[in-house]
């Protein structure tokens, strides 16, 4: 399956030592090449341009996953790739991201996103400029992490110039060369990092010293990433493995503050949560939610990190219920108050909040039960009542509601004939 060698490969001033490589023979990789890539790779080969899988999905691949989503590098310009493809009768789909040096190919109903090697020539944090090279070095030593930086060629090779198939292997999550620069590049790059320490180490807390120094000294870098790029990436780590440790990580470092969290946040609690809920796959926002002390630190949270309605809504709903819906002292394990709840609100999603808010308070038995709860419908409608003679859209409410009282204290088994029997001409 592998083969290994290690070649010199120390040029000028660069930051690596060696070039690793190893063939790549398995059926997560075999199972990539379909006739859109066998396809693909045939274009490039006809050209004598290089092509290779770059960045996560080499990673997945050497965990043996099956990347979902698979990036492609080449020495070819997006000039030349416009060439070769125009040439073959390809079609060229979204390419916005030309300028950057990518450019999307259409074969067998496959898209290919492919490109051109870079190097970067001018970061202000957020953004970088970019030049195109031949130079496969180069543009490795501009990704953030060493698990993040190999190439693999369509004939299994791996290309490792800074040590991350052996980073890899040992769990280990490092920048490429200087922290420092690699986080003043881009500042999300702080954020990448928990959330792939989440996805590869073994322990919560093996961080390099020198790692935590370089995001503490630049992590006000983040007060200028954008709120959407902040909270993808939130949102990963916080599904990931340690979140409780990284958040708490985050509030040690002082970043909060500049990423949407509140000051101050209530990291004790949040702590419980996430053992109360971790084995239940927990939301994002339902871990989140144990920081806020109030709603309005949701509020300050969501014109920061510009989150889905659907998860503001959730994060309020446990703020403000996360002590209440009591059970009854007769009926300690009912989950009669959350059905009601369910019932009454009549919102589509009320029935997953209610899940989410046992997972925050840890009641395992509840959550499956609520589960496993068919929503019923109310047999009864306002035509049923115009035929028994009640006509006036007042008293249709009025007599509505007082039914789905008495249905509600039924658990919900009167049929329509029963709750129309308390129906008065």
């Amino acid at each position: 399956m592998w083969s290994r060698l290690v070649r010199p490969a120390v040029i000028g001033t660069s930051v690596w030592r060696s070039l690793f490589t190893m063939q790549l023979k398995t059926n997560e990789f075999q199972s990539l090449f379909t006739d859109g890539l066998n396809g693909l790779s045939e274009v490039f080969e006809k050209h004598q341009h290089e092509l290779r899988i770059a960045g996560g999905a080499v990673r997945d691949l050497l965990c043996g996953k099956r990347p979902e989503d698979v990036d492609f590098a080449t020495t070819a310009t997006p000039e030349d790739m416009k060439r070769m493809f125009q040439a073959a009768g390809i079609r060229m789909i979204n390419n916005k991201g030309e300028k950057h040096g990518t450019i999307t190919a259409r074969l067998h109903n496959e898209n290919f996103e492919v490109t051109t090697l870079r190097v970067d020539v001018q970061t202000d944090g957020r953004h970088a400029e970019v030049e195109f090279t031949t130079d496969w070095q180069k543009d490795a030593e501009r990704r953030d992490l060493t698990i993040n930086s190999m190439f693999l060629g369509l004939d299994g090779t791996l290309y490792d110039y800074f040590k991350g198939y052996e980073d890899l292997q040992n769990h280990k999550v490092r920048f490429v060369g200087s922290a420092e620069q690699r986080i003043q590049e881009d500042y999300l790059r702080i954020l990448r990092y928990f959330r792939f320490y989440g996805r590869v180490a073994l322990k919560p807390d093996e961080h390099e010293p020198e790692t935590l120094a370089a995001i503490r000294e630049n992590g006000r870098g983040l007060a200028a990433i954008s709120g959407e790029r902040i909270w993808v990436e939130l949102k990963k780590m916080v599904c990931g493995n340690h979140a409780a440790h990284l958040l708490e990580l985050i509030y040690d470092l002082d970043l909060a503050q500049y990423i949407g969290l509140p000051p101050g946040g209530d990291v004790d609690q949040m702590k419980r949560v996430w053992q109360n809920a971790r084995a239940h796959a927990p939301k994002p926002m339902t871990v989140l939610a144990a920081l806020f002390h109030s709603p309005e630190d949701v509020e300050k949270m969501d014109l920061r990190l510009k989150v889905s309605r659907e998860e503001k809504t959730l994060a309020l709903f446990l703020v403000r219920h996360r002590r209440g819906l009591c059970r009854s002292r007769n009926e300690p394990d009912s989950i009669k108050p959350f059905t009601d709840f369910i019932i009454d609100s009549r919102e589509p999603d009320s029935q997953s909040k209610v899940c989410e808010l046992l997972k925050y308070q840890g009641e395992e038995k509840l959550l499956s039960e609520v589960q496993r709860w068919s929503v019923p419908r109310f047999p009864v409608s306002g035509h049923d009542l115009r035929k028994l003679g009640v006509t006036s859209g007042k008293e249709i409410g009025a007599t509505l509601q007082t039914l789905r009282d008495i249905w509600k204290k039924s658990r919900y088994q009167m049929d329509k004939d029963e709750l129309l029997s308390h129906v008065k001409p």
